[in-house]
Parts: C-alpha cells; sequence; structure tokens
C-alpha cells in the first residue's frame, strides 16, 4: 500500500471504523489495525503477486465486517441476506489496466466460497464521464464487476450501484484465489 498505506494513510479501514476513529487513526493508527486483521485468523483481503512481488489488493469480508457501510444512504444493506463485500482494490500503477482487477475479483469470489460464503457483493463506480481518475475508483469500476458475472441489485446513486453475484458450489474444491501469481 505504499507509505501512505493506499489512499491517504486509510490501510482499507475505511469502511471497518466509524468516521471519528477511522479519522483519529488515520495513518499508522490504520496501518496497525490492519496489520491486527492480517494477523487474524481469517487474512482481510487477498495480495496479488507479480514475479514474486505484490502488486494488487483486494479487501473481502463478510459485510458485518465494515459496519460503516451501513451509515451511508447510498450503500446500506439491501436485504438481510448474509453477504461478504468488497471493499477496496489497490493496484500498483505500472499494473494496471492489464485485467488484474477482474483477476482480484473472481479470486474474491473463490476465496468466499471456500470459507462458505454464498454472495459476495460490491460497490464500484460506474462514472459519468471518461476517463475516471483510478485515484478515485478504490471500489473498483462497475464494467469489472460486470465481466465477473455481478449484477446490480440497488442503485441510490447515478455512480454507485450494489452489485452482487450469487456464488455457486465450487466442483473441483481447489480455489483460485490460492494461485493468483501472475508471471511477466
Amino acid at each position: 500500500m505504499g507509505p501512505k498505506g493506499g489512499y491517504g494513510g486509510c490501510w482499507c479501514m475505511l469502511w471497518r471504523l466509524g468516521k471519528a476513529d477511522f479519522t483519529t487513526n488515520a495513518g499508522e493508527g490504520n496501518r496497525a489495525a490492519m496489520k491486527k486483521l492480517a494477523a487474524g485468523e481469517r487474512p482481510p483481503g487477498l495480495l496479488a503477486y507479480w514475479d514474486g512481488h505484490p502488486v494488487g489488493w483486494i479487501s473481502v469480508a463478510p459485510r458485518r465486517d465494515f459496519p460503516r457501510l451501513d451509515n451511508s444512504r447510498v450503500l446500506k444493506a439491501v436485504d438481510e441476506q448474509d453477504v461478504w463485500s468488497v471493499s477496496c482494490f489497490l493496484i500498483a500503477r505500472a499494473y494496471r489496466r492489464q485485467g488484474l482487477a477482474a483477476r482480484l475479483l473472481e479470486a474474491a469470489c473463490d476465496f468466499v466460497r471456500a470459507h462458505g460464503g454464498k454472495v459476495i457483493e460490491g460497490y464500484p463506480i460506474a462514472p459519468s464521464k471518461n476517463p475516471y481518475p483510478t485515484t478515485y475508483a478504490w471500489t473498483g469500476f462497475a464494467e469489472v464487476f460486470s465481466r465477473v458475472g455481478f449484477v446490480e441489485v440497488a442503485r441510490r446513486s447515478s455512480t454507485r450501484p450494489i452489485m452482487r453475484k450469487e456464488l455457486q458450489a465450487e466442483s473441483s474444491g481447489e480455489s483460485a484465489y490460492a494461485d493468483l501469481e501472475t508471471s511477466s
């Protein structure tokens, strides 16, 4: 996530903490909170590697791990389904526009399925103008979610759909998230 922790000291803690805690923890506090999550029983997301170096990140966890989503008028829960949420992407600049976001999203689907989840949800941007600065698209692009099989289930803002994918049971027992290594 670089020295700034993604976007402005976030360290992917924006949706996991209340506004006051998030602001107070900005930077090093959020980094420490993410480090603690990463050391826990279930990882808070997945990393993508290119030639052995981390180049991408996707935050994925049960929606209940992101309590701040429910404080958003745009992203509040659609229904009572037990869903997992994709809350953020981070891809190193040199590796953007190469399909890595879609691969991360596919791996997140496999990860959720492997952890017993049946529905995965995301909150991508559907920009009203192109090009849209990738810096502000840290929740992903709706186009990528569509490509991976997500469908729009709600839209409370013209540029922010809520998209879901129903996960089928795995037939092979293998998960793609375990093999997200990409070579050049």
